[in-house]
């Protein structure tokens, strides 16, 4: 059994096959997948499809949030609406949510973006909202590393049982200790598979098993030896595959561990 932790089903390139693409994964023992929102609408489709498959063939649960690249669409209005979904019984977390300091410096693309300051309040609220409700956090961390880590470092500490997953972790080793001590998962994607990807692998090696988490985050991050196509649940095998001879255990191992830690985590159930 293998749980995707991260991908977003309601994205439209799976609109015309998503029924072949579950099948698919249970093929290759992916059993239960978390639907990633990123703002209300896609939460709430996160929601929809988690309500569909909610007897398989491949189970589907959803994390509601909005992303910080939409942190200027959290409004109080929007904030209850999503504090509305999250009580949903088929939400598991609170996400994705977090930093992300790389797309207010592109100034060439064609869509607006949250500056940094509107980030860091979404941010904080959306951590508090989870902290209310009891769930874990889908934390997106994209060239923010520092501010990330000290946010989370005083959320942790306002409260006990407060947790979730580093998302696509991109901090490295040099923020990996304190990552862990403060009790955060790791999760790692199609990245790891990249031959000159030496900082995933290093990261790969030394994250304890118990706190490692798989996710594909498709239709994105496509891993080897797809790479450049769209992503799936059924290619988590290959970042499992990678991870195991980097570490020099068997896939199954690395199956094995990261299925528990998901269903510790975000309390689903992986079985057929």
């Amino acid at each position: 059994m293998i749980v995707d932790t991260h991908v977003h089903l309601d994205d439209r390139r799976y609109a015309q096959d998503l029924d072949a693409v579950l099948r698919r994964a249970v093929g290759q023992d992916v059993t239960a997948c978390i639907v990633i929102g990123t703002d209300l609408p896609s939460s709430q489709a996160a929601i929809a499809l988690a309500e569909r498959y909610a007897a398989g063939p491949c189970r589907l649960y959803a994390a509601v949030g909005v992303h910080p690249t939409s942190a200027d669409a959290l409004t109080p209005a929007s904030l209850k609406q999503l504090a509305e979904l999250a009580q949903h019984p088929r939400v598991v977390a609170i996400g994705e949510i977090g930093l992300d300091y790389y797309w207010p410096r592109q100034r060439d693309r064609n869509w607006a973006c949250a500056e940094p300051p509107q980030q860091r309040r979404a941010f904080f609220k959306q951590l508090a909202l989870a902290a209310d409700l009891g769930l874990p956090a889908v934390i997106h961390d994209r060239d923010a590393h520092e501010d990330t880590l000290r946010t989370l470092r005083d959320w942790v500490a306002e409260g006990a049982q407060r947790t979730g997953t580093l998302h696509a972790y991109a901090g490295g080793l040099e923020w990996l200790e304190e990552a862990l001590a403060l009790g955060l998962y790791i999760g790692m994607d199609g990245p790891v598979t990249f031959g000159n990807a030496s900082n995933l692998h290093a990261v790969a090696r030394e994250v304890p098993l118990e706190r490692l988490l798989l996710e594909t985050d498709g239709p994105y991050l496509t891993p080897v030896p797809h790479r450049g196509k769209r992503n799936e649940p059924a290619y988590l095998t290959f970042v499992a595959q990678k991870i195991a001879e980097l570490r020099g255990v068997t896939p199954k191992a690395i199956a094995r561990a990261t299925t528990e830690n998901a269903i510790r985590l975000f309390k689903i159930k992986a079985e057929r």
